[in-house]
């Protein structure tokens, strides 16, 4: 066997020693390879010896002159035993060099003198042919998978021999030929293979993996091809490289075997996406050779994509049809699930965003309109959150979250007109509205992740169905209000009712007309506190403070003055109570208390005239002129209307005390005296309004609480009708409320609530339009009326403003320009 070539150089470049380790036994040349040349003299030798044995010739690298050749060779710094063998003799030569140096003196050097060959050794004429015999013998072996009688130790040699004498390029070239061979007939032979696709991918998948192992064997045996001459040779492949060019090439060649390959591949990932198990492994086997052979983006990525969209293009329209809008949904998301999972498994990574891309498109964007209009109603009114945020989700991944929020907006503005503008619903409209904007607020948070342009919907779409019927939900929102705080609210506690005004808050930042909120809300407040009907005045301070944070202290000046008037009356009642008058001029038994009222903080209330019992008229005389006494310069004007009383009244059936109002009052104390009257005799002895008196009849003898009766029986009080002391009364409560009958609150109220709103606008109008033109001393009417409605808070129409600047004009604050109708000028 022949082994590598060993090379050792001295210390001097003068000559280079080569030695052959072949079979040769000669002593010499053992003796110099086991010696240990470190130790030897700086000197060299050169020895040439029959190579023919091996085939193996060296070429010294350049000529040396007759002078550089001759060495000079000094036996006494060698001894060579010819009987010896090789390691024994290396041994013994060292040692017997150490034991010379240091016994024996210097010996004069006898010289001797070698003369190098000089004719350089040759190649056998046919080495490059036997050698490549060799190697071809073992490449076909290696492409047919048999077994080769050259092992590869030797073949690696031949390679590295072909290569050290500079035939590597020869090398090369015969290896890609023969290389080349084997690859055509290996692909040549899956043509007109198996019909079935999957048979013929795992023939397609076995060549691809035959021509792996191969083309790794070769490369093994000439790596040291691979290492010198492809590494020294530009725009030559690898072995590795080189074997996979020429799979491409035939490959592409051979059209029938690459078309089929591609067929079978997406036949098998359609089969996948109809539900059908396939073989995972050679989809991702198959795939991994288009990648490795560079032909995955054109051979595969493109027709797999155009199939994927017309798949999911077909699966799109008819799902559609099919299912209702959630299941769809969830089908979508599962598909791209799916698409994303391939790409991980077999597709390669580069096929994920246009995949996903493809699939987004053909069953989502194509759909979007459809999706809504389909199903979004029903998912908002169905309160589906898990549902809406994953439609959410998907329409975010093709920006079609606008679509979305338009939607949504035309949603809440349908669904509101239905509340708002229903005026059979009008009692329930504020908590309609109010579960509505939760079950939004709701589906914002979970499902809509606080998107901020989805808030901003939510609000402008509420603030527009809010103001859909001017100034009535300002109204119910403030007798909401009312509702809320008013005494009686059972089963409420603190927490619930500040959660509650902080939700009537919100809607009532989205009314535009809020002065009208604050007429009604002053109006039912003043009911609540002069009646001690409020729930809480904890809860009554907080409103106001929420408002005034809302709107300023300008809003809730009067409202806060309000308060401040039923704190200063406490006060003056008791000072009243101590002072000398009340305690030697009032009458006994009789106990009143009174709420001194500001006339510019409360709501302005009708005069209504009425005969009282001569106790009462007494008690209000002397409390006047305590009052007026304590506060010189003031008026007071009782309003009856708003007093109440408690009676206590002797039933034959038992005491019971009534809580009545003062025209109740007055109406049962004439039954003190008289035990049958007529509707005239009441009417004459108190004076009050016939509509009133009417009302307060009804309420003590046609009500639940019959403590009169009237005769003849019936619901509504006539003229004619006359009233008796029910003297069989009973009720198992000692104290009675006995109610008023509410004018349902009479239209006119109302309407004298909003007169005066629009009144008070009316002063707000004519205030802006004087500072306006006071700023701007001339202004055209178009611009005026722009400016009016940037700075008027209320919703106001063109004609009324009109309204206004003739009356100023008639009033000479304005005057139109005498050239242009159109323009006006201010008056200092």
């Amino acid at each position: 066997m022949s082994h590598p070539t060993k090379r050792f150089a001295s210390n001097h470049a003068s000559a280079t020693t080569t030695f052959s380790s072949s079979s040769s036994s000669s002593p010499f040349a053992a003796a110099v390879a086991g010696s240990p040349m470190k130790k030897a003299k700086s000197q060299a030798v050169a020895c040439s010896l029959d190579q023919s044995k091996n085939g193996l010739h060296h070429h010294p690298s350049q000529d040396l002159t007759s002078a550089e050749n001759d060495v000079v060779f000094d036996p006494s710094s060698m001894a060579i035993d010819e009987d010896l063998k090789p390691d024994e003799s290396s041994g013994r030569a060292v040692a017997a060099n150490l034991s010379r140096k240091k016994a024996t003196p210097p010996q004069p050097a006898k010289k001797l003198v070698i003369k190098l060959n000089k004719a350089k050794p040759t190649l056998p004429t046919n080495f490059e042919e036997e050698t490549w015999s060799k190697l071809k013998s073992a490449i076909s072996a290696i492409f047919l998978k048999q077994p080769d009688s050259c092992d590869l130790e030797k073949l690696y040699q031949a390679v590295n021999d072909l290569c050290l004498h500079k035939m590597g390029g020869n090398l090369y070239q015969r290896i890609e030929r023969e290389c080349e061979t084997h690859i055509t007939a290996a692909l040549q032979s899956l043509v007109n293979q198996s019909p079935d696709l999957v048979v013929f991918l795992s023939l397609v998948e076995r060549c691809w993996q035959d021509l792996c192992d191969q083309m790794l064997m070769i490369r093994g045996i000439a790596l040291y091809l691979d290492r010198t001459y492809v590494k020294q040779t530009p725009n030559v492949r690898s072995l590795w490289d080189m074997g996979l060019q020429l799979f491409r090439k035939h490959l592409s060649l051979s059209s029938e075997v690459e078309h089929k390959t591609v067929t079978g591949l997406l036949r098998m990932i359609e089969k996948e996406r109809l539900g059908e198990a396939v073989d995972r492994a050679l989809l991702n086997h198959l795939l991994k050779m288009f990648t490795a052979l560079g032909i995955y983006s054109e051979t595969f990525e493109k027709p797999f994509l155009d199939c994927t969209s017309e798949f999911y293009a077909a699966e799109g329209m008819k799902y559609m049809q099919q299912s209702d809008v959630p299941d769809y949904l969830k089908h979508v998301e599962m598909r791209l699930h799916e698409e994303h999972e391939r790409c991980l498994i077999y597709l390669d990574a580069s096929t994920r965003k246009p995949l996903i891309a493809t699939a987004e498109k053909q069953l989502l964007e194509r759909h979007i309109s459809a999706i809504l209009d389909k199903g979004f109603m029903i998912l908002m009114d169905g309160n589906r959150i898990e549902d809406l945020r994953r439609m959410y989700n998907l329409f975010s991944r093709v920006n079609a979250l606008e679509s979305l929020r338009q939607a949504l907006s035309s949603y809440i503005r349908r669904t509101g007109q239905g509340i708002v503008m229903d005026e059979e619903k009008d009692k329930d409209m504020v908590s309609s509205l109010l579960e509505f904007k939760a079950s939004l607020d709701t589906i914002w948070e979970e499902s809509f992740f606080k998107n901020e342009s989805f808030c901003n919907t939510i609000k402008d779409s509420f603030e527009h169905l809010i103001n859909m019927r001017q100034n009535r939900p300002a109204e119910l929102i403030a007798k909401f209000l009312d509702e809320k705080l008013r005494a009686g609210n059972k089963g409420t506690s603190e927490e619930e009712l500040e959660g509650t005004l902080d939700k009537v808050l919100v809607l009532f930042r989205f009314i535009q007309g809020k002065d009208v909120f604050e007429a009604f809300y002053k109006k039912d407040l003043a009911k609540r506190l002069l009646l001690g009907k409020s729930a809480s005045i904890d809860a009554e301070k907080s409103m106001i403070s929420k408002l005034k944070t809302e709107c300023g202290s300008q809003f809730t000046n009067k409202l806060e003055g309000m308060f401040k008037d039923i704190e200063l009356s406490k006060e003056i009642n008791e000072s009243f109570k101590q002072s000398s008058q009340a305690r030697t001029k009032l009458p006994s038994g009789i106990e009143m208390s009174v709420h001194v009222l500001t006339t510019g903080y409360w709501p302005t209330y009708p005069p209504m005239d009425v005969s009282l019992p001569h106790e009462l008229n007494v008690y209000q005389d002397i409390f006047k002129e305590f009052y007026l006494s304590k506060y010189s310069g003031r008026r007071l004007m009782w309003q009856n209307s708003l007093g109440h009383c408690v009676l206590k009244a002797e039933f034959p059936k038992g005491k019971k005390e009534l809580a009545v109002s003062l025209f109740q009052t007055v109406v049962l104390m004439l039954f003190n005296d008289a035990e049958k009257l007529s509707f005239q005799d009441i009417k004459d002895a108190t004076g009050i309004e016939d509509k009133e008196l009417r009302r307060t009849l009804q309420s003590l003898a046609c009500g639940k609480v019959r403590v009169l009766q009237k005769l003849p029986k019936g619901r509504d009080v006539e003229d004619d009708d006359s009233f008796v002391f029910n003297e069989g009364f009973t009720a198992p409560l000692y104290r009675i409320k006995v109610n008023a009958i509410q004018m349902k609150e009479t239209v006119e109220e109302n309407t004298s609530t909003t007169e005066r709103v629009f009144q008070d606008r009316q002063y707000q109008v004519d205030a802006a339009i004087v500072r306006i033109m006071k700023t701007r001393k001339m202004l055209s009417h178009t611009l005026l009326i722009t400016e009016l409605f940037q700075q008027l808070k209320f919703p106001i129409k063109p004609t009324d403003l009109k309204k206004r600047i003739e009356s100023l004009i008639d009033r000479e604050y304005l005057e139109r320009d005498k050239s242009n109708p159109q323009i006006y000028n201010y008056l200092a």
